[in-house]
């Protein structure tokens, strides 16, 4: 940075120093994700005070350019000027059936295509992988427990992994007996057994919509219907609509990502999420709260999972390692005291008990310290991800986008202007190597078809911002096309 300020200038040196940032983003000499020099280093490269370049630095914030991140620094922020969020959609009438399992085989099949982008898979661990250090520490688990590591194991799961996630929740407020904790084969199967515990076919289970799309395919393959519940971009569904739904229909369980909901990056603030339960514990009603993104936070400190609140034990918390640390480990979780005998037995049913080698690994990563590292790490890439992929997007996509400001997690969902069916969308861009996760996929009635998610859970690229890039030119065709 060879640029000086003038200190004989009529204008405030904070000022001009807030200037110079605003000048080097609007030339890119600094975009949307860098880390901005420390208060120390351009104090002195600009030969002024410690608390002038505070001010400055203060005075960015306020005007939304910078964000403060703890222990870590400034980083430049993107700007978010003309992509307004998405829009909130009305209540549900009904319970639905799955519309989509066609798209929805198609989405999968594309991303596994060796030449193709994966811009439509939620796989945050991808960003800043951890499987250099799971592999020292697979090779000495092997090394020192031998032939144990490579049994079958308990159905309830690797006591010493239970007590790790049991431990993590104290700080949360939340005193669990690792008995509690069922070890499963990913958070899908635990979703299936919580799901299992609470409902039989024809029963109705409302999720927030939009949602994660294998929430609606388990549903359907119980034999149960989906009862969508509209969520805001910003914290989620609005209680009033859940005690409406209530009242309106016989729902049987609630199935929330109110942690960091997938895909819109929402995140219910700890008082709304309190009042939730509160509200389907008066009505007997089970949560089931789908939490695999929530140490995926970009807030000081992460979200309490809902049964905290939990007075008559109707919370049963889903978890996994496979979007922190560990995708094909497939080792993911299911806590609930009061269901704990009937999830065994549905663990025992469906298979038997988990791997043995990648739990008792995944029990030493945490036990070491190595998984609050890894997962600490892989925040800040995928904040740094996210204002990245925010500046391309504003600057390549139709003037007239909405954009989530997902609150952790490793996506966007955009709403394109009338005109782009993203169905259509998501063929043309396969065609060029890049797949998205087109809307309808996120609804059982086949909505938000002007929406995408897109996820930033990947190192950053220039291949990745050529692609963002070309989603924007095809967006623009039929847009043209269709106007």
């Amino acid at each position: 940075m060879s640029v000086a300020v003038q200190k004989n200038s009529d204008e405030f040196l904070y000022q001009q120093v807030v200037t110079l940032i605003q000048s080097m983003k609007k030339q890119e000499a600094l975009r949307a994700g860098d880390k901005l020099p420390s208060l120390r280093n351009l104090s002195q490269k600009l030969n002024i005070s410690i608390p002038t370049v505070k001010q400055a630095y203060v005075e960015l914030e306020r005007l939304d350019v910078i964000t403060a991140r703890p222990k870590s620094g400034y980083f430049l922020k993107a700007q978010r000027l003309h992509l307004e969020k998405p829009k909130k959609r009305r209540l549900a009438a009904k319970p639905q059936n799955v519309r989509c399992r066609s798209l929805i085989e198609q989405v999968y099949e594309a991303v596994h295509e060796a030449d193709t982008l994966p811009l439509g898979i939620a796989n945050p661990a991808y960003a800043y992988p951890s499987d250099k250090t799971l592999g020292r520490i697979m090779r000495r688990v092997i090394a020192q427990a031998g032939h144990k590591a490579n049994t079958y194991g308990s159905v309830s799961g690797y006591m010493p992994l239970k007590r790790q996630i049991a431990y993590r929740h104290l700080d949360y407020g939340l005193h669990l007996e690792a008995d509690s904790v069922l070890i499963t084969n990913g958070a899908q199967e635990a979703l299936a057994i919580a799901l299992q515990c609470v409902a039989k076919p024809g029963d109705v289970i409302a999720v927030e919509s939009p949602t994660y799309f294998g929430l609606f395919e388990l549903i359907e393959s119980l034999g149960m219907l989906a009862l969508e519940l509209p969520a805001c971009a910003d914290d989620g569904i609005c209680l009033d609509d859940l005690q409406q739904a209530i009242e309106q229909h016989p729902i049987k369980a609630c199935m929330f990502a109110s942690a960091i909901n997938n895909p819109l990056g929402s995140l219910m603030p700890d008082k709304k999420r309190q009042r939730m339960v509160e509200l389907l514990e008066e009505a007997d009603i089970p949560l089931i709260e789908d939490d695999v993104y929530g140490d995926l936070h970009f807030s000081n400190s992460r979200p309490i999972p809902a049964q905290t609140w939990s007075k008559k034990g109707l919370v049963l918390t889903c978890g996994s390692f496979s979007k922190t640390a560990a995708p094909s480990y497939r080792v993911g979780w299911l806590i609930s005291e009061r269901f704990q005998d009937k999830a065994r037995l549905l663990k025992r049913a469906f298979s038997c008990s988990s791997s043995l080698l990648n739990q008792w690994t995944l029990a030493e990563f945490a036990r070491s310290g190595e998984y609050d590292r890894n997962v600490s790490q892989l925040r800040k890439v995928l904040r740094c991800n996210k204002e990245r992929m925010a500046a391309v997007m504003l600057k390549e996509f139709p003037s007239e986008t909405r954009l989530s400001d997902p609150q952790g997690g490793t996506v966007f969902w955009v709403e394109f202007p009338q005109g782009v069916d993203t169905t259509e969308l998501f063929h043309r861009v396969i065609e060029h190597n890049v797949s998205i996760a087109p809307g309808a996929i996120f609804s059982a009635g086949n909505k938000y078809r002007r929406c995408i998610r897109i996820s930033f859970g990947m190192p950053w690229s220039q291949e990745v911002e050529q692609a963002i890039a070309l989603i924007g030119k095809l967006s623009k065709e039929l847009l043209f096309e269709n106007n």
